[in-house]
């Protein structure tokens, strides 16, 4: 009889997935893991949306755990489909989705939510929190069609989204009920200066503002507040704080308060069922900050393991961030009171603010803005509990109390900060953690470090302590600084793998990692689908696609949805249909009982909500093509009426569309390919935002490079001017092809642009014989390449994987 456990993980966030991560390290055969999470992605790092919403992170670039890891760890997991029953009493939960998963042991992590002021016309539209990537895909829309958003909530979390949405050409203005910006985290002097930094950058703010209604018919139209006076909106983002989720622990018969109480081995009242991370409440404290969350799933990961743990006991908690670009760190009782004494500094010049709180000669708090530097041993410190009498300026100053000499070296304060001390606020990594990564695991470089324990992979504010840890550690034997990646598995760059790809003739993934010495044996995330790339267009003419290292809906040929259903976008080329064409789709969709048929933004029909088993039913039926609306290839040929209809139209913009998607419509790219062909200079197929834009003038065809209409508006540039249909199709397959063979991984052209310049591009394209040869290499990839619908439509073995069986155990691969 197997001694396997059952354990199901109630939540796919990061305090979960954190505990999981150790109990696989400590007793990987010990459980039969399940893991269902209310959203349609895998694990990722909250931390980081506000980067992904001010455009600087893509989603895929803050995931921790892909679908691969959950696959290759044996883990079954239902994304998107949330525990709505807990039977305690037979140890069984139920889905949204009626799947029914039993345990041994449960751990509830159901992590927590924005709080929604209940104000009048808070269920309005365009009213939302700031809590996962849902949120930030509704602020992009939102940027779209409007201008003006309003963020009431002055702490980090409304800073980071009135950020974002400043970077998304908003005009914003941020709402605080208090005097200063961040008064939980800064002092009134500090939270002046923030306030003042965030002014220059262009935020607006009313401070000491209470709102007392949300106006509009259906959509915010504006807020009114309780001194009457009126602020006019169109996005209304509330960020005044989190709150657990606990209703369905509540359910179930678990002690509830404000969050699920635990006790210091995170048992909840129920034996078999734990709790971890923001829905549980530790002698009376729900925490929302990653570390102490990190600290709870490693004495939880070690019970459910068997290992000897003491118990959680609490954390005190510190906050360093980057605001804005602004480098802040708070930690402990830093505003003022009658038996505290105070040392501060101010300089308004450079931008530098420092405090500490002292009672009884221990330091209890403090506070630094602008130079951070000396966070983690301040918090030290604090937590410590030591007499720092007569050394307050050193500290603070780096200057002995004596008045001369220097303060302590960078070496003396890493060798003082206690083990347990957490140097990578993001991802709760300790000095030890680091001390063992270095002289244990053989470490010597930041970007070994970063792939051993993933300190600095997020925010990298805590890039300079771990240099000096390494320092500290590694002394003589720190390894050259060798210039990152395409990831932290390899130091190659994209330029270097290319070229070691051709030069040792590497066939296959796991060979280039093989022999180029990858740190992680099978990859991760980021690499995978580049090196699969990177080799299907090296040798295009015999290279089988790898689909294990393809993104979920580059696998299945279809667009994941939040609920876990998928789209379907046939191939409609040109924008160009037929009534026999709508029937059959439309008969599909109603067969089927398609939730959704939309047009789309490039003249497509999308059936949006279809089940993951009917898939390969539905393209048998359509009998039509791929539209690859999910892949990094051509999505789109976007065109006008043109000379056959429009009176302004001076060339067939529509046959031109059609001729040049037909060619090209199974082509994959670095990243997605949209193109447009406008009949003339009035440009109604919007060509000039587009990668490749094709624009009609008299006699003459314009081709127009590296636009892009999404978050980071660009203007397409202009690369040459030909006569004839024949020129266009050269200059567009030559231009592509040597986009597909110089652009990086998951770079648009538009970056790609930027980055080489289009002078670059003009001079490779110059010679004719150059640019036959790059047309030739295409269609020879084209040649080989098949429609991935008809495909799997017939092949038994590839159907396989959309069966109901293979939908339920797999949902997220």
């Amino acid at each position: 009889m197997s001694s396997t456990k059952k354990l199901v993980l109630v939540g796919n966030g990061m305090a979960g997935l954190r505990t999981i991560e150790h109990i696989l390290k400590l007793a990987p055969h010990a459980y039969e893991i399940t893991i269902f999470g209310a959203e349609p992605h895998p694990n990722y790092n909250r931390i980081m949306l506000s980067s992904v919403l001010a455009g600087g992170t893509s989603i895929e670039d803050i995931v921790i755990n892909d679908w691969n890891w959950y696959e290759e760890n044996n883990i079954r997991v239902y994304p998107g489909d949330p525990v709505v029953q807990i039977d305690a009493e037979r140890k069984e939960v139920v889905s949204e989705s009626g799947v029914r998963a039993s345990y041994d042991e449960l751990i509830m992590a159901t992590g927590s939510s924005a709080f929604i002021l209940p104000l009048p016309g808070a269920n309005k539209e365009g009213v939302i929190g700031f809590r996962d990537i849902k949120d930030c895909e509704t602020m992009m829309a939102a940027s779209q069609k409007y201008r003006k958003a309003a963020v009431i909530g002055g702490g980090l979390l409304g800073l980071e989204a009135a950020r974002g949405l400043l970077n998304l050409g908003m005009d914003v203005t941020v709402i605080h009920i208090n005097g200063h910006l961040m008064d939980r985290n800064l002092d009134l002097p500090a939270g002046l200066m923030l306030q003042r930094e965030l002014e220059e950058q262009g935020m607006k703010f009313l401070l000491n503002k209470h709102t007392e209604e949300i106006t509009g018919k259906n959509r915010v139209k504006s807020l009114r507040f309780t001194d009457q006076t009126v602020l006019e909106t169109d996005l209304v983002v509330m960020a005044v704080g989190i709150r657990p989720q606990v209703e369905l622990a509540r359910q179930a018969g678990l002690d509830v308060n404000r969050g699920v109480i635990v006790d210091d081995y995170m048992n909840t009242n129920i034996p078999g069922i734990s709790a971890v991370g923001e829905c549980a409440e530790h002698r009376g404290i729900a925490y929302g900050l990653v570390a102490p969350l990190y600290e709870q799933g490693m004495v939880l990961a070690k019970r459910l393991a068997g290992a000897a743990t003491e118990g959680y006991e609490g954390s005190v908690t510190s906050t360093k961030l980057k605001v804005s670009g602004v480098d802040v760190f708070s930690a402990g009782q830093f505003k003022d009171s009658p038996d505290t004494r105070s040392i501060r500094i101010q300089d308004d010049v450079d931008g530098v603010y420092k405090k500490m709180v002292i009672r009884e000669g221990k330091l209890i708090g403090a506070v630094l803005f602008g130079d951070t530097t000396d966070g983690a041993s301040l918090f030290s410190l604090i937590k410590s509990g030591e007499d720092i009498s007569g050394r307050e300026k050193e500290i603070l100053l780096g200057v002995p109390s004596g008045g001369s000499g220097a303060g302590p070296s960078v070496a003396e304060r890493m060798a003082s900060m206690p083990d347990d001390e957490i140097v990578c606020g993001c991802n709760g990594v300790t000095k030890a953690t680091i001390g063992d990564a270095v002289l244990n695991k053989g470490c010597n470089t930041l970007g070994a470090i970063k792939s051993c324990t993933k300190a600095s992979a997020s925010c990298g504010g805590c890039k300079p302590i771990i240099e000096s840890l390494l320092t500290h550690y590694a002394g003589d034997n720190v390894g050259e600084q060798v210039k990152e990646g395409i990831c932290g598995c390899t130091s190659y760059d994209r330029d270097e793998l290319v070229a070691q790809i051709k030069e040792m003739g590497l066939k296959s993934v796991k060979e280039v990692m093989n022999v180029l010495g990858w740190n992680e044996p099978e990859g991760c995330s980021k690499c995978r689908p580049s090196l699969n790339y990177y080799l299907g267009m090296i040798w295009h003419t015999e290279y089988e696609d790898e689909r294990v290292s393809k993104f979920t809906n580059e696998r299945y040929h279809a667009n994941i949805q939040k609920d876990g259903t998928y789209s379907v976008i046939p191939r409609i080329y040109g924008g160009v249909t037929s009534p026999a064409e709508l029937i059959k789709i439309a008969t599909i969709a109603e067969k089927y009982d398609v939730p959704m048929v939309k047009f789309t933004g490039g003249q497509r029909l999308d059936l949006l909500g279809v089940q993951k088993e009917n898939l390969p039913k539905i393209w048998e039926e359509l009998d039509m093509p791929s539209g690859f609306g999910y892949g990094k290839a051509l999505r789109t040929v976007k065109t006008c009426v043109g000379n056959t209809f429009c009176r302004f139209g001076t060339q067939d913009s529509i046959e031109m569309g059609i001729r040049l998607e037909k060619k090209l419509d199974k082509m994959v790219a670095p990243a997605k390919v949209k193109l447009a062909v406008s009949g003339c200079p009035r440009n109604c197929a919007e060509a000039t935002i587009k990668d490749l834009g094709v624009v009609a003038i008299d006699g003459a065809w314009e081709l127009h490079v590296g636009g892009n209409g999404g978050v980071k508006v660009r203007a397409a540039e202009l690369l040459c001017t030909v006569k004839t249909d024949a020129e266009v199709e050269e200059w567009t397959y030559a231009y592509l092809q040597y986009y597909r063979e110089n652009a990086r991984w998951n770079e648009r052209t538009a970056a790609w642009i930027e980055r080489v310049g289009l002078d670059h591009v003009k001079t490779a394209l110059e010679d004719r014989d150059v640019r036959l040869a790059l047309v030739e290499r295409l269609e020879a990839t084209l040649g080989r390449t098949v429609d991935p619908w008809k495909e799997i439509i017939e092949d038994e073995n590839l159907r396989k994987n959309f069966t109901p069986l293979a939908s339920a155990q797999n949902a997220a691969h």
